[in-house]
Order: C-alpha cells, then sequence, then structure tokens
C-alpha cells in the first residue's frame, strides 16, 4: 500500500481525489513533478538559479623593500635627466655634410689675363661713375618736388584754410602698401609649370 502511494506521488502530488472516485486538481494541467531539486520551486513562484561559488582571488604577497628599491631607482633617474642639459634637436640645413669639406676639393680658376683685368677695373669705376650719377639725379629731383609741394602749400594756405586743413591731412588707407616690382625673368604667356614630386626625408627626433 505504501510501495503503491510512493509509486503514485508524483503523479498525485498536486491533486487529490474527491468522494465518488473524481479528482479534483487546484494546479494548471502543465505542472511538474515536485519531488526534485531543494532549489526548485513553484511554476506560480519566482525561479531562483543555483548560487555561483567563484574562487576568491589570492593577493599577491607585496615585498616592501624590493617596492622601495624600484621607487629610489626612478628618483635617480629622474634627477639625472633634471640635471643633464635638454637634448637640442640639429638644423640639417646648418650642417655642412663631411664628403663637401673636404680640403682637398679645391677648384682651381683660371688666371685672368692682363687685358682682361683691365677691362674688368674699367667697367668697375664705370659703373660706379653711372650709380653716382643716378643718385645725384634722384636727389636732386626728390628736392625739387618737396620744394615745389611747400610752395604749393603755401599758396593753397592763403586761398583757404579749408583746403589747406585737407590737403596736408594723413591718407590713413595708404599703408599697408602693396605692389608687384619688375622681375628678373618676365612670365611666359601661356606657359603651364609642371606638378614636381616632393620626397619628404625629414628626420623625427623624439625626447
Amino acid at each position: 500500500m505504501l510501495a503503491a502511494a510512493a509509486r503514485a506521488g508524483p503523479r498525485l502530488c498536486g491533486a487529490w481525489a474527491a468522494p465518488g472516485g473524481a479528482r479534483l486538481s487546484s494546479w494548471p494541467p502543465q505542472a511538474a513533478a515536485c519531488r526534485g531539486s531543494h532549489w526548485q520551486s513553484s511554476l506560480l513562484a519566482l525561479r531562483a538559479s543555483l548560487p555561483t561559488r567563484a574562487q576568491p582571488k589570492k593577493k599577491k604577497k607585496v615585498d616592501v623593500k624590493r617596492e622601495q628599491a624600484q621607487k629610489d631607482r626612478m628618483k635617480k633617474k629622474i634627477k639625472k635627466l633634471e640635471k643633464a642639459a635638454p637634448e637640442m634637436i640639429p638644423i640639417e640645413d646648418f650642417i655642412t655634410p663631411l664628403k663637401y669639406s673636404d680640403s682637398n676639393r679645391v677648384r682651381s680658376l683660371p688666371p685672368l689675363s692682363f687685358e682682361e683685368t683691365e677691362r674688368r677695373v674699367l667697367l668697375m669705376k664705370k659703373w660706379c661713375l653711372f650709380k653716382q650719377k643716378q643718385d645725384k639725379a634722384e636727389k636732386k629731383a626728390i628736392q625739387t618736388l618737396v620744394e615745389a609741394q611747400q610752395e604749393a602749400l603755401k599758396e593753397l594756405r592763403l586761398e583757404s584754410e579749408e583746403l589747406y586743413q585737407a590737403a596736408i591731412r594723413r591718407d590713413e588707407g595708404l599703408f599697408p602698401f602693396e605692389r608687384d616690382g619688375p622681375n628678373y625673368t618676365p612670365p611666359l604667356p601661356g606657359y603651364d609649370p609642371p606638378e614636381g614630386k616632393c620626397v619628404d626625408i625629414t628626420k623625427v627626433y623624439t625626447q
């Protein structure tokens, strides 16, 4: 009798028998068996998962003497860097390569003849005389213009003081003054300059 009840236990756990053989149940049709793990709950309650117990991490043993020695080494390195002068980055454009500093590489100029030397000396004298006359002519022209300007201002002031003040007023829009001067080689009309290639060989220095 008890063995039969034990075998029928899982089937009759959520149901009870009424008089006359009728079987009544308060559980849903999909009710599962009651026997099982003690962590398992009913379908109408919240289910809790099995607790996971992770193995605690072992703390590393800190060697106080070793850590202090490492700090001392770092302090010595910092003091050494502070005492040393900062390393300057060289400018390669100002450094002449050694292959161009060879004393044997001396360009020998051909000796000039007496006639060529005399011609160059006379040409230099003529050029100096020409520039001297040009300078005197420019200074004389400037002096003449300044005197004419002063005379015109005097006459203008006698005519009208208002026009005189307007004439000597400073022109604020004159500067900055930009002007394109003559070129040694005038541009060629319709010339399309080719695009060149640039290879960057700049060295990168890190402190």
